[in-house]
Protein backbone atom coordinates (compact mmCIF):
# COMPACT_ATOMS: atom_id res chain seq x y z
CA UNK A 1 0.00 0.00 0.00
CA UNK A 2 1.20 3.71 -0.30
CA UNK A 3 1.38 5.74 2.18
CA UNK A 4 1.75 9.40 1.56
CA UNK A 5 3.66 11.60 4.68
CA UNK A 6 4.57 15.36 4.27
CA UNK A 7 3.42 15.08 0.56
CA UNK A 8 6.38 12.04 -0.04
CA UNK A 9 4.88 8.54 -1.11
CA UNK A 10 6.31 5.41 1.07
CA UNK A 11 5.42 1.95 0.25
CA UNK A 12 4.55 -0.51 3.31
CA UNK A 13 2.82 -3.97 3.71
CA UNK A 14 -1.15 -4.11 3.85
CA UNK A 15 -1.87 -4.00 7.99
CA UNK A 16 1.41 -2.25 9.17
CA UNK A 17 0.40 -0.80 12.43
CA UNK A 18 1.16 3.27 12.48
CA UNK A 19 3.48 2.99 15.83
CA UNK A 20 5.79 0.83 13.45
CA UNK A 21 5.90 3.58 10.59
CA UNK A 22 5.65 6.14 12.85
CA UNK A 23 9.78 4.57 14.23
CA UNK A 24 10.90 5.25 10.47
CA UNK A 25 9.90 9.13 10.99
CA UNK A 26 10.26 10.02 14.44
CA UNK A 27 13.50 11.80 13.91
CA UNK A 28 11.84 14.28 11.72
CA UNK A 29 9.94 15.71 14.61
CA UNK A 30 10.95 17.62 17.61
CA UNK A 31 8.29 16.13 19.88
CA UNK A 32 7.62 12.82 20.99
CA UNK A 33 4.80 11.48 18.27
CA UNK A 34 2.12 10.18 19.99
CA UNK A 35 -0.75 9.44 17.11
CA UNK A 36 -1.47 9.70 13.73
CA UNK A 37 -3.56 11.39 12.00
CA UNK A 38 -4.84 9.19 8.79
CA UNK A 39 -6.82 10.63 6.28
CA UNK A 40 -7.23 13.23 9.08
CA UNK A 41 -8.88 10.67 11.43
CA UNK A 42 -6.88 10.68 14.83
CA UNK A 43 -6.15 7.27 15.35
CA UNK A 44 -3.78 5.70 18.38
CA UNK A 45 -0.49 4.40 16.52
CA UNK A 46 -1.80 0.75 18.28
CA UNK A 47 -4.41 1.13 15.12
CA UNK A 48 -3.44 -0.42 11.09
CA UNK A 49 -3.20 0.66 7.88
CA UNK A 50 -4.60 -1.53 5.33
CA UNK A 51 -5.06 0.73 2.30
CA UNK A 52 -3.40 3.85 0.59
CA UNK A 53 -3.65 6.75 3.18
CA UNK A 54 -2.03 9.84 3.87
CA UNK A 55 -0.77 9.99 7.43
CA UNK A 56 0.64 12.99 9.61
CA UNK A 57 2.40 12.02 12.91
CA UNK A 58 1.15 13.91 15.88
CA UNK A 59 3.95 14.88 18.41
CA UNK A 60 4.22 16.57 21.97
CA UNK A 61 5.24 19.78 19.95
CA UNK A 62 1.71 20.78 19.51
CA UNK A 63 -1.53 20.81 21.48
CA UNK A 64 -3.08 17.95 20.32
CA UNK A 65 -0.12 15.83 20.96
CA UNK A 66 0.65 17.10 24.99
CA UNK A 67 -2.74 16.35 25.68
CA UNK A 68 -2.66 13.02 24.81
CA UNK A 69 0.82 12.47 26.39
CA UNK A 70 -0.79 14.35 29.60
CA UNK A 71 -3.79 11.75 29.07
CA UNK A 72 -2.04 8.94 29.04
CA UNK A 73 0.37 9.49 32.19
CA UNK A 74 -2.72 10.24 34.40
CA UNK A 75 -3.26 6.78 33.20
CA UNK A 76 0.09 5.54 34.87
CA UNK A 77 -0.65 7.78 38.19
CA UNK A 78 -3.94 6.40 38.41
CA UNK A 79 -2.58 2.81 38.23
CA UNK A 80 0.63 3.77 39.99
CA UNK A 81 -2.10 4.84 42.98
CA UNK A 82 -4.43 1.64 43.06
CA UNK A 83 -1.17 -0.44 43.02
CA UNK A 84 0.28 1.55 46.05
CA UNK A 85 -2.72 2.56 48.31
CA UNK A 86 -5.66 0.54 48.09
CA UNK A 87 -8.91 1.88 48.04
CA UNK A 88 -7.79 4.95 47.44
CA UNK A 89 -9.43 7.53 44.67
CA UNK A 90 -8.16 9.37 42.43
CA UNK A 91 -9.35 13.07 40.98
CA UNK A 92 -7.53 15.13 37.30
CA UNK A 93 -8.26 18.26 38.45
CA UNK A 94 -7.28 20.88 36.74
CA UNK A 95 -3.72 22.81 34.93
CA UNK A 96 -2.00 24.58 37.04
CA UNK A 97 1.47 26.64 36.75
CA UNK A 98 2.61 24.12 33.70
CA UNK A 99 1.32 20.79 35.24
CA UNK A 100 -1.76 18.96 36.08
CA UNK A 101 -3.38 19.22 39.53
CA UNK A 102 -4.69 15.69 40.80
CA UNK A 103 -6.09 14.81 44.08
CA UNK A 104 -5.93 11.46 45.98
CA UNK A 105 -8.59 10.83 48.46
CA UNK A 106 -8.79 8.51 51.12
CA UNK A 107 -5.17 8.84 52.24
CA UNK A 108 -3.25 12.20 53.63
CA UNK A 109 -0.39 12.65 50.76
CA UNK A 110 3.21 13.54 52.15
CA UNK A 111 7.12 13.81 50.42
CA UNK A 112 7.05 10.50 50.97
CA UNK A 113 4.16 8.96 49.47
CA UNK A 114 4.55 11.17 46.85
CA UNK A 115 8.12 9.52 46.25
CA UNK A 116 6.73 6.44 46.84
CA UNK A 117 3.93 6.94 43.63
CA UNK A 118 6.87 8.39 41.20
CA UNK A 119 8.95 5.17 41.69
CA UNK A 120 5.85 3.30 41.46
CA UNK A 121 5.31 5.08 37.82
CA UNK A 122 8.59 5.06 37.01
CA UNK A 123 8.50 1.08 36.97
CA UNK A 124 5.31 1.19 35.22
CA UNK A 125 6.95 2.94 32.28
CA UNK A 126 10.08 1.16 32.37
CA UNK A 127 7.95 -1.79 31.70
CA UNK A 128 6.68 -0.62 28.77
CA UNK A 129 3.13 -1.99 29.03
CA UNK A 130 0.68 -2.42 26.55
CA UNK A 131 -2.18 0.21 27.06
CA UNK A 132 -4.74 -0.99 24.95
CA UNK A 133 -8.46 0.70 23.78
CA UNK A 134 -11.62 -1.18 23.27
CA UNK A 135 -14.89 -0.32 22.14
CA UNK A 136 -17.26 -1.98 24.70
CA UNK A 137 -21.33 -1.57 24.04
CA UNK A 138 -22.47 0.83 26.68
CA UNK A 139 -24.09 -1.65 28.95
CA UNK A 140 -21.02 -3.92 29.12
CA UNK A 141 -19.18 -0.57 30.20
CA UNK A 142 -21.41 0.21 32.03
CA UNK A 143 -21.24 -2.97 34.40
CA UNK A 144 -17.43 -2.83 34.57
CA UNK A 145 -17.25 0.73 36.03
CA UNK A 146 -19.57 0.06 38.35
CA UNK A 147 -17.80 -3.22 39.48
CA UNK A 148 -14.17 -1.05 39.49
CA UNK A 149 -16.25 1.54 41.95
CA UNK A 150 -16.11 4.42 39.30
CA UNK A 151 -19.66 5.79 40.00
CA UNK A 152 -19.22 9.12 37.89
CA UNK A 153 -18.52 7.04 34.95
CA UNK A 154 -21.41 4.84 35.33
CA UNK A 155 -23.69 7.84 35.56
CA UNK A 156 -21.98 9.44 32.56
CA UNK A 157 -22.25 6.67 30.54
CA UNK A 158 -26.41 6.48 31.21
CA UNK A 159 -27.02 9.33 29.74
CA UNK A 160 -24.50 9.42 26.62
CA UNK A 161 -26.72 8.69 23.34
CA UNK A 162 -24.70 5.83 22.38
CA UNK A 163 -23.69 2.46 21.89
CA UNK A 164 -20.18 2.02 22.49
CA UNK A 165 -17.69 3.66 24.24
CA UNK A 166 -14.01 3.64 24.82
CA UNK A 167 -12.35 1.38 27.51
CA UNK A 168 -8.14 1.62 28.32
CA UNK A 169 -6.54 -1.42 29.61
CA UNK A 170 -3.52 -1.63 31.32
CA UNK A 171 -1.94 -4.98 32.89
CA UNK A 172 -5.10 -4.74 35.44
CA UNK A 173 -6.07 -1.45 35.56
CA UNK A 174 -9.00 -0.25 33.47
CA UNK A 175 -10.13 3.05 32.71
CA UNK A 176 -12.68 5.45 30.18
CA UNK A 177 -10.80 8.29 27.93
CA UNK A 178 -13.08 9.36 25.15
CA UNK A 179 -9.66 10.75 23.29
CA UNK A 180 -6.59 8.54 22.42
CA UNK A 181 -4.17 7.60 24.80
CA UNK A 182 -0.37 6.30 23.87
CA UNK A 183 0.41 2.73 22.98
CA UNK A 184 2.23 1.81 25.47
CA UNK A 185 3.46 3.22 29.32
CA UNK A 186 7.44 3.37 27.76
CA UNK A 187 6.04 6.69 25.57
CA UNK A 188 5.87 8.62 28.89
CA UNK A 189 9.56 8.69 30.23
CA UNK A 190 9.88 11.78 30.47
CA UNK A 191 7.53 13.58 33.44
CA UNK A 192 7.76 14.43 37.05
CA UNK A 193 5.50 14.68 39.74
CA UNK A 194 5.93 16.78 43.08
CA UNK A 195 3.78 17.56 46.63
CA UNK A 196 1.18 19.97 45.88
CA UNK A 197 -0.96 20.06 49.56
CA UNK A 198 -3.02 18.41 49.53
CA UNK A 199 -2.74 16.88 45.83
CA UNK A 200 -0.06 16.70 43.64
CA UNK A 201 1.26 18.66 40.34
CA UNK A 202 2.23 16.21 37.34
CA UNK A 203 4.42 17.78 35.02
CA UNK A 204 4.94 16.92 31.17
CA UNK A 205 6.33 18.03 28.25
CA UNK A 206 4.35 20.59 26.57
CA UNK A 207 4.49 22.54 22.98
CA UNK A 208 7.71 24.75 23.84
CA UNK A 209 9.20 21.81 26.15
CA UNK A 210 8.56 18.92 23.38
CA UNK A 211 11.23 16.66 24.96
CA UNK A 212 11.69 17.79 28.26
CA UNK A 213 10.07 19.39 30.92
CA UNK A 214 9.23 22.86 31.52
CA UNK A 215 9.61 24.49 35.04
CA UNK A 216 6.87 24.54 37.29
CA UNK A 217 5.67 27.93 38.88
CA UNK A 218 3.84 28.12 41.37
CA UNK A 219 0.55 30.19 40.96
CA UNK A 220 -0.75 30.41 44.26
CA UNK A 221 -3.50 33.03 43.30
CA UNK A 222 -4.67 30.99 40.13
CA UNK A 223 -4.97 28.05 42.76
CA UNK A 224 -6.70 29.84 44.84
CA UNK A 225 -9.47 30.51 42.38
CA UNK A 226 -9.58 27.25 41.29
CA UNK A 227 -10.40 26.29 44.80
CA UNK A 228 -12.92 28.41 44.76
CA UNK A 229 -14.49 27.55 41.62
CA UNK A 230 -14.35 23.53 43.19
CA UNK A 231 -15.81 24.65 46.55
CA UNK A 232 -18.93 26.33 44.09
CA UNK A 233 -19.19 23.78 42.43
CA UNK A 234 -19.59 21.89 45.69
CA UNK A 235 -22.26 24.13 46.77
CA UNK A 236 -24.28 23.46 44.09
CA UNK A 237 -23.33 19.88 43.37
CA UNK A 238 -22.80 20.13 40.79
CA UNK A 239 -18.87 18.53 40.30
CA UNK A 240 -19.33 16.14 37.60
CA UNK A 241 -21.49 16.45 34.09
CA UNK A 242 -23.58 13.64 35.17
CA UNK A 243 -25.16 16.04 38.07
CA UNK A 244 -25.29 18.87 35.59
CA UNK A 245 -27.40 16.18 33.43
CA UNK A 246 -29.64 15.36 35.81
CA UNK A 247 -30.53 18.62 36.83
CA UNK A 248 -31.18 19.32 33.59
CA UNK A 249 -33.59 16.27 33.43
CA UNK A 250 -35.26 17.68 36.46
CA UNK A 251 -36.16 20.76 35.11
CA UNK A 252 -33.92 22.58 37.54
CA UNK A 253 -31.50 24.80 35.24
CA UNK A 254 -33.85 27.97 35.46
CA UNK A 255 -32.84 28.16 39.61
CA UNK A 256 -29.54 27.16 38.01
CA UNK A 257 -28.76 30.11 36.02
CA UNK A 258 -30.31 32.06 38.81
CA UNK A 259 -27.87 31.36 41.67
CA UNK A 260 -25.05 31.29 38.69
CA UNK A 261 -26.06 34.89 37.65
CA UNK A 262 -26.47 35.75 40.82
CA UNK A 263 -23.21 34.84 42.13
CA UNK A 264 -21.26 36.63 38.90
CA UNK A 265 -22.83 39.82 39.84
CA UNK A 266 -21.75 39.30 43.61
CA UNK A 267 -18.72 39.21 42.44
CA UNK A 268 -18.53 41.77 40.04
CA UNK A 269 -20.31 44.26 42.72
CA UNK A 270 -17.65 43.35 45.43
CA UNK A 271 -14.79 44.45 43.12
CA UNK A 272 -16.39 47.52 41.96
CA UNK A 273 -16.96 48.55 46.34
CA UNK A 274 -13.92 47.80 46.56
CA UNK A 275 -12.59 50.00 43.68
CA UNK A 276 -14.97 52.51 44.69
CA UNK A 277 -13.73 52.46 48.70
CA UNK A 278 -9.95 52.62 47.92
CA UNK A 279 -9.43 56.72 46.75
CA UNK A 280 -6.11 56.10 45.43
CA UNK A 281 -7.02 53.75 42.73
CA UNK A 282 -7.13 55.88 39.39
CA UNK A 283 -6.65 53.34 36.66
CA UNK A 284 -8.80 49.91 36.49
CA UNK A 285 -6.36 46.89 33.95
CA UNK A 286 -8.24 44.09 32.64
CA UNK A 287 -7.09 41.18 30.84
CA UNK A 288 -7.25 37.59 29.96
CA UNK A 289 -7.39 35.22 27.29
CA UNK A 290 -9.66 35.19 24.28
CA UNK A 291 -12.92 34.19 25.24
CA UNK A 292 -12.92 34.41 28.76
CA UNK A 293 -15.45 37.56 28.50
CA UNK A 294 -14.12 40.39 29.17
CA UNK A 295 -15.89 42.33 27.33
CA UNK A 296 -19.09 41.80 28.87
CA UNK A 297 -17.27 41.96 32.67
CA UNK A 298 -16.15 45.40 31.53
CA UNK A 299 -19.68 46.71 30.86
CA UNK A 300 -20.70 45.01 33.79
CA UNK A 301 -17.99 46.49 36.37
CA UNK A 302 -18.95 50.37 34.55
CA UNK A 303 -22.51 49.82 36.13
CA UNK A 304 -21.47 48.98 39.34
CA UNK A 305 -18.74 51.70 39.05
CA UNK A 306 -21.65 54.09 38.36
CA UNK A 307 -23.74 52.62 40.99
CA UNK A 308 -20.72 53.28 43.52
CA UNK A 309 -20.80 57.33 42.03
CA UNK A 310 -17.91 56.63 39.76
CA UNK A 311 -17.72 57.22 35.95
CA UNK A 312 -15.89 54.81 34.34
CA UNK A 313 -13.35 56.16 31.37
CA UNK A 314 -12.15 54.01 28.75
CA UNK A 315 -8.90 54.25 26.71
CA UNK A 316 -7.75 52.03 23.77
CA UNK A 317 -4.29 51.04 23.68
CA UNK A 318 -4.76 50.92 20.33
CA UNK A 319 -4.60 54.47 19.35
CA UNK A 320 -0.62 54.27 21.13
CA UNK A 321 0.66 51.96 18.63
CA UNK A 322 4.11 53.27 17.37
CA UNK A 323 4.49 54.14 14.04
CA UNK A 324 5.01 51.03 11.73
CA UNK A 325 8.55 51.24 10.57
CA UNK A 326 8.95 50.50 14.63
CA UNK A 327 6.95 48.01 15.15
CA UNK A 328 9.03 44.73 16.25
CA UNK A 329 8.95 41.81 14.01
CA UNK A 330 8.29 38.50 14.80
CA UNK A 331 10.44 35.20 14.22
CA UNK A 332 9.08 35.02 10.50
CA UNK A 333 9.42 38.83 9.78
CA UNK A 334 5.82 39.68 9.79
CA UNK A 335 4.91 42.72 12.29
CA UNK A 336 4.33 41.67 15.65
CA UNK A 337 1.40 44.03 16.93
CA UNK A 338 0.81 41.62 20.35
CA UNK A 339 4.78 42.83 21.29
CA UNK A 340 3.90 44.85 24.19
CA UNK A 341 7.16 46.69 22.37
CA UNK A 342 4.42 47.66 19.72
CA UNK A 343 3.10 50.30 21.82
CA UNK A 344 4.52 53.68 22.89
CA UNK A 345 5.06 53.24 26.39
CA UNK A 346 7.04 56.53 27.31
CA UNK A 347 3.73 58.41 25.53
CA UNK A 348 1.26 56.36 27.09
CA UNK A 349 2.43 56.28 30.63
CA UNK A 350 3.13 60.15 30.62
CA UNK A 351 -0.56 60.40 29.26
CA UNK A 352 -1.73 58.28 32.25
CA UNK A 353 0.16 60.70 34.84
CA UNK A 354 -1.11 63.78 33.82
CA UNK A 355 -4.73 62.95 33.43
CA UNK A 356 -4.78 61.15 37.01
CA UNK A 357 -3.14 64.63 38.33
CA UNK A 358 -5.74 66.60 36.48
CA UNK A 359 -4.60 67.63 33.55
CA UNK A 360 -5.83 67.69 29.92
CA UNK A 361 -3.77 65.39 27.36
CA UNK A 362 -4.59 64.66 23.48
CA UNK A 363 -4.82 61.17 22.83
CA UNK A 364 -3.55 60.05 19.61
CA UNK A 365 -5.76 58.48 16.60
CA UNK A 366 -4.07 55.35 15.00
CA UNK A 367 -4.73 55.08 11.64
CA UNK A 368 -4.35 51.59 10.37
CA UNK A 369 -4.13 52.11 6.84
CA UNK A 370 -1.68 54.07 7.03
CA UNK A 371 0.38 52.81 10.28
CA UNK A 372 0.48 56.41 11.46
CA UNK A 373 -0.70 58.73 14.11
CA UNK A 374 -3.62 60.99 12.46
CA UNK A 375 -1.95 65.24 12.92
CA UNK A 376 -4.89 66.04 15.25
CA UNK A 377 -5.35 63.53 17.82
CA UNK A 378 -8.46 63.79 20.70
CA UNK A 379 -8.40 66.36 23.81
CA UNK A 380 -9.52 64.84 27.03
CA UNK A 381 -9.62 65.60 30.77
CA UNK A 382 -10.73 64.19 33.84
CA UNK A 383 -13.44 65.05 36.00
CA UNK A 384 -13.12 64.13 39.95
CA UNK A 385 -15.36 61.15 39.73
CA UNK A 386 -13.80 59.58 36.76
CA UNK A 387 -11.77 56.75 36.89
CA UNK A 388 -9.68 55.21 33.84
CA UNK A 389 -10.47 51.61 32.66
CA UNK A 390 -8.39 49.92 30.59
CA UNK A 391 -8.73 46.66 28.62
CA UNK A 392 -5.62 44.95 26.73
CA UNK A 393 -3.80 41.58 26.15
CA UNK A 394 -1.11 43.47 28.21
CA UNK A 395 -3.00 44.89 31.09
CA UNK A 396 -1.51 42.84 33.86
CA UNK A 397 2.51 43.54 32.26
CA UNK A 398 3.75 45.97 34.65
CA UNK A 399 6.12 47.26 32.03
CA UNK A 400 2.57 48.62 30.10
CA UNK A 401 2.28 51.31 33.35
CA UNK A 402 5.91 51.46 34.53
CA UNK A 403 5.43 54.99 35.72
CA UNK A 404 2.15 54.87 37.72
CA UNK A 405 2.76 53.84 40.91
CA UNK A 406 1.46 50.40 42.28
CA UNK A 407 -1.33 52.32 44.58
CA UNK A 408 -2.62 53.87 41.64
CA UNK A 409 -3.80 50.91 39.80
CA UNK A 410 -5.92 47.97 40.06
CA UNK A 411 -5.10 45.13 37.86
CA UNK A 412 -8.17 42.24 37.10
CA UNK A 413 -7.75 38.82 35.27
CA UNK A 414 -10.60 37.42 33.43
CA UNK A 415 -10.87 33.70 32.78
CA UNK A 416 -12.93 31.04 32.77
CA UNK A 417 -12.16 28.63 34.97
CA UNK A 418 -13.78 25.69 34.54
CA UNK A 419 -14.92 23.77 37.74
CA UNK A 420 -16.90 20.82 35.85
CA UNK A 421 -15.41 17.74 34.92
CA UNK A 422 -16.42 14.82 32.83
CA UNK A 423 -15.90 11.92 35.61
CA UNK A 424 -13.02 11.01 38.05
CA UNK A 425 -10.20 11.18 35.11
CA UNK A 426 -11.75 13.36 32.14
CA UNK A 427 -11.38 16.91 33.11
CA UNK A 428 -12.55 19.59 31.26
CA UNK A 429 -9.96 22.62 30.63
CA UNK A 430 -10.21 25.98 30.25
CA UNK A 431 -8.65 26.64 27.06
CA UNK A 432 -11.34 23.66 25.53
CA UNK A 433 -14.55 26.34 26.83
CA UNK A 434 -12.70 29.19 25.44
CA UNK A 435 -12.44 27.21 21.80
CA UNK A 436 -16.26 26.68 22.35
CA UNK A 437 -16.96 29.83 23.12
CA UNK A 438 -15.02 31.43 20.28
CA UNK A 439 -16.30 28.93 17.76
CA UNK A 440 -19.95 29.74 18.57
CA UNK A 441 -18.88 33.78 18.67
CA UNK A 442 -17.39 33.80 15.73
CA UNK A 443 -20.07 31.93 13.64
CA UNK A 444 -22.92 34.15 14.86
CA UNK A 445 -20.91 37.48 14.73
CA UNK A 446 -18.12 37.36 12.76
CA UNK A 447 -19.39 34.64 9.86
CA UNK A 448 -16.57 32.38 10.81
CA UNK A 449 -16.93 28.81 10.33
CA UNK A 450 -16.08 26.36 12.90
CA UNK A 451 -12.74 24.90 10.58
CA UNK A 452 -11.40 28.61 10.53
CA UNK A 453 -11.65 29.38 14.26
CA UNK A 454 -10.38 25.90 15.10
CA UNK A 455 -7.42 26.49 12.37
CA UNK A 456 -6.72 29.83 13.70
CA UNK A 457 -6.57 29.06 17.65
CA UNK A 458 -3.04 27.63 18.08
CA UNK A 459 -2.42 31.75 16.65
CA UNK A 460 -4.33 32.95 19.28
CA UNK A 461 -3.02 30.12 22.39
CA UNK A 462 0.76 30.93 21.10
CA UNK A 463 0.30 35.32 22.16
CA UNK A 464 -1.70 34.03 25.04
CA UNK A 465 1.55 31.88 25.98
CA UNK A 466 3.93 34.69 25.65
CA UNK A 467 2.02 38.09 27.19
CA UNK A 468 -1.03 37.12 28.75
CA UNK A 469 -0.03 34.05 31.06
CA UNK A 470 2.92 34.70 32.61
CA UNK A 471 1.71 38.29 34.18
CA UNK A 472 -1.62 36.49 35.69
CA UNK A 473 -0.07 36.42 38.92
CA UNK A 474 0.43 39.94 39.04
CA UNK A 475 -3.25 40.60 39.09
CA UNK A 476 -4.69 41.90 41.97
CA UNK A 477 -7.89 40.33 41.95
CA UNK A 478 -8.93 36.78 39.59
CA UNK A 479 -12.43 37.13 38.40
CA UNK A 480 -14.08 33.29 36.95
CA UNK A 481 -16.00 33.62 34.14
CA UNK A 482 -17.20 30.38 33.56
CA UNK A 483 -21.18 29.55 34.31
CA UNK A 484 -21.62 26.34 34.87
CA UNK A 485 -24.74 25.70 32.38
CA UNK A 486 -22.52 27.51 29.86
CA UNK A 487 -21.63 24.10 28.33
CA UNK A 488 -24.85 22.69 27.78
CA UNK A 489 -26.19 26.26 26.41
CA UNK A 490 -23.01 26.00 23.76
CA UNK A 491 -23.44 22.49 22.82
CA UNK A 492 -26.51 23.00 20.67
CA UNK A 493 -25.28 25.98 18.71
CA UNK A 494 -21.64 24.45 18.50
CA UNK A 495 -22.90 20.97 17.47
CA UNK A 496 -24.22 21.88 14.06
CA UNK A 497 -20.53 23.86 13.60
CA UNK A 498 -18.24 20.81 14.46
CA UNK A 499 -20.62 18.60 11.86
CA UNK A 500 -19.65 21.21 9.22
CA UNK A 501 -16.21 20.63 9.40
CA UNK A 502 -14.97 18.83 5.95
CA UNK A 503 -12.72 16.06 6.77
CA UNK A 504 -10.36 16.82 3.84
CA UNK A 505 -9.18 20.42 6.89
CA UNK A 506 -6.77 20.14 9.10
CA UNK A 507 -9.56 21.01 11.76
CA UNK A 508 -11.61 17.60 11.20
CA UNK A 509 -9.62 15.64 14.04
CA UNK A 510 -10.01 18.46 16.35
CA UNK A 511 -13.80 18.92 15.50
CA UNK A 512 -14.75 15.50 16.14
CA UNK A 513 -12.87 15.43 19.15
CA UNK A 514 -14.99 18.11 20.45
CA UNK A 515 -18.06 16.10 19.40
CA UNK A 516 -17.03 13.48 21.28
CA UNK A 517 -17.09 15.66 24.04
CA UNK A 518 -20.34 17.27 24.05
CA UNK A 519 -21.96 14.41 23.26
CA UNK A 520 -22.19 13.34 27.02
CA UNK A 521 -23.75 16.59 27.81
CA UNK A 522 -27.40 17.13 27.56
CA UNK A 523 -28.44 20.32 25.85
CA UNK A 524 -30.08 23.21 27.55
CA UNK A 525 -32.60 24.20 25.15
CA UNK A 526 -34.63 26.79 27.27
CA UNK A 527 -33.00 30.52 27.12
CA UNK A 528 -35.64 32.10 28.58
CA UNK A 529 -33.67 32.24 31.94
CA UNK A 530 -30.39 33.39 31.25
CA UNK A 531 -30.60 37.60 31.29
CA UNK A 532 -29.38 39.59 28.83
CA UNK A 533 -26.33 40.65 30.51
CA UNK A 534 -24.71 37.07 31.04
CA UNK A 535 -21.53 36.79 30.12
CA UNK A 536 -22.65 33.51 28.13
CA UNK A 537 -25.00 36.14 25.89
CA UNK A 538 -21.84 37.81 24.91
CA UNK A 539 -21.17 34.62 22.68
CA UNK A 540 -25.00 33.33 21.78
CA UNK A 541 -26.39 36.22 21.37
CA UNK A 542 -29.12 38.55 22.94
CA UNK A 543 -26.89 40.60 25.42
CA UNK A 544 -28.05 44.20 26.22
CA UNK A 545 -24.72 44.90 26.63
CA UNK A 546 -22.22 46.64 23.83
CA UNK A 547 -20.67 43.47 23.08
Amino acid sequence: MKITIAGNVYEYPEGTKLEKIARDFEHFYNGIIVAAKVNNELMDLHCTVSKDSTVEFVDTAIEEGTRIYRRSLTFVFIKAVKELLPGAIVTIEHSLGKGLYCEVHGYSLNNRIVSMIKNKMKEIIDKDLEIERKMLPKEEAIKLFEKEGLTEKVRLFKDAEKEQVPVYYCDGTVDFFYSPCVPSTGYLKVFDIRFYFPGVILIVPDIYNPRSLPVFIDVPKLASIFKEAEDWAGILNISYVSSLNDIIKRGEARDLILVSEAFHEKKISKIADYIASNKMIKVVLIAGPSSSGKTSFIHRLSVQLRVNGLRPFPISLDNYFVPRELTPKDEFGNYDFESIDALDLPLFNEHLIKLIQGEEVEIPIFNFKTGEREPVGRKVKLDKNQIILLEGIHGLNEKLTMQIPKDNKYKIYVSAITQLNLDEHNRISTTQTRLIRRMVRDSQFRSNDAAETINMWPMVRRGEEKWIFPHQEQADVMFNSFLPYELPVLKKYAEPLLKKVPRDNPAYSIAKEMLEFLSYFLPLEDEISIPPNSIIREFIGGSCLDV
